[in-house]
């Protein structure tokens, strides 16, 4: 596909034309598509920068959320419309974000895992199930860029073009396998999902932390990934661009005393100015005078079981369990020709494993496993073959 069957719409940039847009689309049929560009890796956080949807009567639409940060009046007229996304969870928070919400989904994505799809991105989907080939090359550009230049256009206006299309068939590829109630379950779950709560310290997902070992030098990751988000959410720039995760690690471990020592850390050559030079020294000197009672702990802090490789020491029968239950939960995704993680997360197996019910009935572990969130139809699947699996340790 080279072009939009009604050429690239132009881009919406003011109230005038949103409002257009939204009696147009109000008064369209059938699902919406949608999608959004972000751009990661040259901005800071996930905002949207340009917003597509599509809809039969309405044809095509183009919106710059720079120009028009509300979209809510949109998302009020598209309140009782199906929401047809792909990995739909890449990008409802940054619509929402823009006042826009969907009350019913269908997600293109998800739907082709639930159906055994090997690969599910949007592009090989579109080929595997429509024969049509859609040109990828644009994904990863900075989409802040103003004016957005006609290639970028033509590539967003064609991500929503066959999407309704691709929807209606795994629809009915769903329905011919039996399966087309599972995914109406995890679609629901995906509406009625609340925002994550905050990362508890999050500079622990730093890339490379785990090379830190002691406690002072993991204060100074916190100090130098805190100051780089301060500086990158002032500067409105990806936290990466101003400093590396690599450079912080390497920071972390090498502690240095001055700017001369700081300069022959890698990523911290000539190139830096000495103005930034000094303002990362100062966040390892912060965590040289940290008192020890208020270094950070070794290891974050989680809910839950401990670390699965730690289990055959602390409870070998919990082991045992964990790993007849994987064995089971493998064996069945397989026959249903589904990824074990969408038959039931490693997260929601490890769980039952360490804490099972007493006794270990499947009515016991059903409900051990709604607790955990599981949805109705993983209950029935995974329930029996869970029960018999925790048998063999016991």
């Amino acid at each position: 596909m080279l072009e939009p069957r009604e050429g690239i719409p132009p881009v919406v940039a003011d109230a005038a034309a949103l409002a257009e847009v939204v009696a147009r689309f109000a008064a369209g049929t059938g699902p919406v598509a949608i999608d959004a560009e972000r751009a990661s890796g040259y901005r800071y956080g996930q905002r949207a920068y340009l917003v597509q949807l599509r809809r039969e009567g309405a044809g095509s639409t183009l919106i710059d959320p720079v120009g028009c940060p509300d979209l809510s009046a949109l998302g009020a007229a598209l309140a009782d419309t199906e929401w047809v996304l792909h990995a739909a969870t890449q990008d409802l928070p940054c619509l929402a974000e823009l006042g826009m919400r969907p009350g019913l989904l269908f997600d293109t994505e998800l739907a082709g895992r639930i159906a055994g799809f090997p690969r599910v991105g949007l592009g090989p989907m579109v080929e595997s199930v429509l024969g049509y080939t859609l040109e990828k090359g644009h994904s990863a550009v900075d989409w802040s860029t103003r004016p957005l230049p006609e290639p970028w256009l033509r590539y967003a206006a064609l991500d929503v073009e066959v999407l309704v299309d691709l929807r209606d068939a795994l629809e009915r590829e769903l329905a011919e396998q039996g399966k087309l109630e599972w995914a109406r379950e995890e679609f629901a779950a995906i509406v009625a999902a609340p925002p994550p709560p905050p990362r508890v310290d999050p500079w622990r997902r730093t890339s490379g932390v785990h090379k830190v070992r002691r406690r002072r030098q993991l204060a100074a990751v916190r100090e130098l990934w805190q100051t780089r988000d301060k500086v990158a959410r002032e500067r409105d720039v990806s936290p990466g661009r101003i400093l590396s995760d690599a450079a912080i690690v390497a920071a972390a471990l090498a502690m240095p005393l001055n700017v001369h020592s700081l300069q022959g850390v890698p990523g911290f050559g000539p190139r830096i100015h000495r103005r930034a030079l000094e303002q990362w020294l100062g966040a390892v000197d912060t965590a040289r005078a940290v008192p020890e009672a208020q270094l950070p702990p070794s290891s974050a802090p989680h809910e839950g079981p401990p670390p699965p490789r730690s289990w055959a020491e602390k409870d070998p029968l919990a082991a045992a369990r964990l790993s007849a239950a994987r064995e089971a939960v493998v064996e069945l995704a397989g026959s249903l020709n589904l990824p074990q993680e969408n038959l039931l997360s490693p997260e929601l197996v490890r769980r039952v494993s360490w804490t099972p019910p007493a006794p270990a009935t499947v009515e016991a572990i059903a409900e051990a496993l709604r607790g955990h969130g599981a949805r109705g139809w993983q209950v029935e699947l995974t329930a029996p073959a869970l029960a018999r699996a925790f048998t063999t340790p016991a």
